[in-house]
């Protein structure tokens, strides 16, 4: 396993534009009800800094690094979903980006192991938000397309009115179909750490601190959008920069675990061929040591037979 100490010494170098990208994000910090090409630049360059990041820890169409590509296509699609809500009006398709890039992400994780009491837990916490966030949203899309009704049926809907003026009943699908990406995202984040195993290492902590991060972070902006919650920006940000950067941090021993884990799948297939080939090898040895046994076992039988036999002829 990778201690901390050899994560730190093999990142850091690699991590000091990530961090200084995010410095000056927070320095310069243009509100987010401020949309400019400044803005763009300055909130996707963390993100850019992630994804070169990962191709510093190698980058090719082996197997080796399916893991770390699948990472770099997610981080590649989040970058597109920040990118694209930076301006009013891009609401949904920022939603579907960053949707593609869950779906990235869950597919590096695998679902082996797949630890279905955390999926059950975060599932039935996942559906208890969408009430909370969606009050009414049933009866809108059924009832009242009128997208001036949303400040009706749902506080604070007027923000998601002017992000999106005439998506509502697409929105209603969408949300939830989001959240369930987002949901398995981190679900299978949790599920791969193994902590009461000896399968875990502390990149693959990094993974799931990181995706509860995202949750969380979203969680804020689902109740800024539909109750109207005071934003806050830094706190959004900081959770956001942070869930990134765990699941990126996750690439650093994904070649060296797949390795390992190849090398333990020919183990036992080695072993697994040694047992059956043993079991087939001690099985004409028990035929031919049973034989003598079962003619000396018959041979009284067959005696005792033919006297009876000659007995019953007298």
């Amino acid at each position: 396993m990778v201690s901390p100490t050899t994560v730190i010494k093999s990142v850091g170098p690699k991590l000091v534009p990530f961090f200084k990208t995010a410095a000056v994000y927070f320095v310069l910090f243009i509100p987010e009800d401020r949309p400019s090409w400044l803005a763009l630049v300055i909130k996707c360059l963390p993100i850019l800094s992630l994804l070169i990041f990962v191709l510093l820890h190698g980058m090719s169409l082996g197997d080796e690094y399916a893991y770390a590509r699948r990472i770099m296509l997610g981080l590649s699609c989040c970058m597109l979903g920040d990118a694209l809500l930076v301006f009013p009006g891009f609401f949904l398709e920022g939603m579907a980006a960053f949707a593609a890039g869950h779906l990235f992400y869950i597919s590096a994780f695998g679902f082996k192991p797949v630890n279905p009491y955390a999926g059950a837990v975060l599932y039935s916490l996942g559906a208890a938000a969408l009430y909370l966030l969606m009050p009414g949203a049933e009866a809108l899309y059924l009832l009242m397309p009128d997208a001036e009704a949303l400040y009706l049926l749902m506080p604070g809907a007027e923000a998601l009115y002017l992000l999106m003026p005439g998506a509502e009943g697409v929105f209603v699908v969408g949300l939830p179909v989001y959240a369930g990406a987002l949901i398995t995202m981190v679900w299978r984040a949790i599920a791969r750490v193994r902590l009461l195993e000896d399968f875990w290492t502390w990149t693959k902590l990094c993974s799931c601190i990181g995706g509860i991060c995202f949750v969380i972070s979203d969680t804020f902006i689902g109740f800024h959008v539909f109750y109207g919650a005071p934003y806050i920006q830094a706190a959004v940000m900081v959770l956001y920069y942070a869930g990134q950067l765990g699941i990126a941090l996750s690439v650093v021993d994904s070649k060296a675990s797949y390795l390992d884990a190849r090398r333990r799948e020919k183990q036992k297939l080695t072993a697994d061929g040694a047992t059956k080939s043993a079991l087939n090898a001690a099985a004409p040895c028990a035929t031919i040591a049973a034989a003598p046994c079962a003619t000396i076992a018959a041979a009284p039988c067959a005696t005792m037979a033919a006297a009876a036999a000659v007995a019953a002829a007298q």
